[in-house]
């Protein structure tokens, strides 16, 4: 029996240290437990503070993207523009050579060579003549200005005059040519 009460007296020994070290370590940590409504009123606090970043970030996001939109906007058509220069530089020459000339021949070539010149530039960037005359009138592509009879039965419905050019830029028509249609 002796046996067993030291056995005993040696487990409340052990058991009272046990406890007596938790005490120390809840003492020592003396971290006051929030109440359930504190946690809650922290937890929202840290979730306004996410939002209001997150829509501070998305406003400068969009402040940022209207900007770039209007720099493109604005500077969209420079590249073709600069390419456009020389053509116009040559017309002034054009306009210079004129005043003093008094054969037309070489007058006519050189506007023939600008007109090739700004054509090829232009077909640089995309840009393509329509094909309208003899052609079946498409409302896609015409803008009917009148009808007139058409000289034969082949002709009915179908281009006989073009008065103004059609143009497609990459493919989508950005002019429609105005025509005269047979009827």
């Amino acid at each position: 029996m002796e046996n067993n009460n030291e056995v005993k007296t040696e487990e409340r020994a052990e058991n009272v240290e046990s406890v007596e070290s938790v005490e120390n370590e809840v003492a020592e940590e003396t971290v006051p437990e929030l109440s359930l409504e504190e946690k809650l009123q922290q937890e929202n606090a840290a979730l306004n503070d996410k939002y209001l970043r997150l829509f501070a970030e998305f406003d400068n996001f969009k402040r940022r993207t209207q900007k770039e939109r209007a720099e493109l906007l604005q500077t969209a058509g420079k590249d073709v523009i600069v390419s456009l220069l020389p053509v116009l530089d040559d017309f002034d020459r054009a306009n210079k050579a004129i005043e003093s000339a008094t054969d037309i021949n070489p007058i006519r070539e050189g506007i023939s060579l600008v007109h090739n010149k700004l054509k090829n530039l232009l077909a640089q960037k995309g840009l393509k003549e329509m094909e309208s005359i003899n052609t079946p009138f498409d409302t896609d592509n015409h803008e009917a200005i009148t009808k007139i009879p058409a000289p034969n039965e082949e002709m009915k419905g179908k281009v006989i005059d073009e008065l103004e050019k059609g143009y497609t830029l990459n493919d989508k028509v950005i002019r429609f040519a105005k025509v005269v249609v047979g009827s």
